[in-house]
C-alpha cells in the first residue's frame, strides 16, 4: 500500500487531533455498560508479590506500591480517554468512599500523558470527588503488571500479595464487590 507523502505527513497531526478532541470533551459515564465484578475477577493463585513500582503525586512526589503494606489496596490502572475506565470511574469511587473506613486504599493510576491537570480536570468534568490523582504517565506499573490493556485493576491483600486481577471494566459499587474486597485484602 503507497501513502501520499501530503497524506503521510498529515497523519500524525490527525491522530494527535483525534486524541485531543477524545480528551477533551467530558463524557458521561454509562454504568450500564459494567459488569458485574463477579464476572470478571479472576483469583491469583498462588498470590503473589507485586511489582515495586513506582507512582507519582501531582506534586510530583514518587511512592511505591510497598508503602501500603498492611494495608489492602485496589490498584487501578486506566486513562482518562479509554471509554471502559470512563464508565466504571464513578463505581470505583464508591468503592473507595465504602472501604475507606475498613482501611483499603483504592489507587488509581492514571497514564494519561497530559499529567496531573488533564486527570483533574477529567475529575471536576465527571463530579469524581472522593480518589486522589495519581499517574503513572508511562505506563510503568501498568507493563510491570502485565496489564494487556486499560482498565486492568489488582487486588493487594493486607499482607502486600496480588490476590486478585480483572482486567476490563466491572460495577465496584455494589455491596456484594464491596464485600468481596474486604474478603479477599482481608486472605
Amino acid at each position: 500500500m503507497m501513502i501520499h507523502r501530503r497524506t503521510a505527513l498529515a497523519l500524525p497531526w490527525a491522530i494527535a487531533a483525534g486524541t485531543l478532541a477524545a480528551t477533551a470533551l467530558p463524557r458521561k459515564p454509562r454504568a450500564e455498560t459494567l459488569s458485574p465484578l463477579s464476572e470478571g475477577l479472576d483469583p491469583v493463585s498462588p498470590p503473589q508479590t507485586p511489582p515495586d513500582g513506582v507512582f507519582v503525586t501531582p506534586d510530583g512526589t514518587t511512592h511505591h506500591l510497598g508503602e501500603f503494606k498492611g494495608r489492602g489496596m485496589v490498584v487501578n490502572m486506566w486513562a482518562t480517554w479509554c471509554a471502559p475506565c470512563v464508565a466504571e470511574m464513578p463505581s470505583l469511587e464508591a468503592l473507595s468512599k465504602a472501604l475507606a473506613p475498613n482501611d483499603i486504599a483504592v489507587l488509581p493510576l492514571s497514564s494519561d500523558r497530559g499529567g496531573a491537570d488533564v486527570v483533574r480536570a477529567w475529575y471536576q468534568a465527571h463530579g469524581i470527588t472522593a480518589l486522589p490523582v495519581l499517574l503513572d504517565p508511562k505506563g510503568a506499573l501498568a507493563t510491570a503488571f502485565n496489564a494487556r490493556g486499560i482498565p486492568t485493576t489488582v487486588v493487594i491483600s493486607t499482607a502486600g500479595l496480588v490476590v486478585a486481577r480483572l482486567e476490563g471494566a466491572a460495577d465496584w459499587s455494589t455491596p456484594e464487590a464491596q464485600a468481596l474486597i474486604r474478603k479477599l485484602v482481608a486472605a
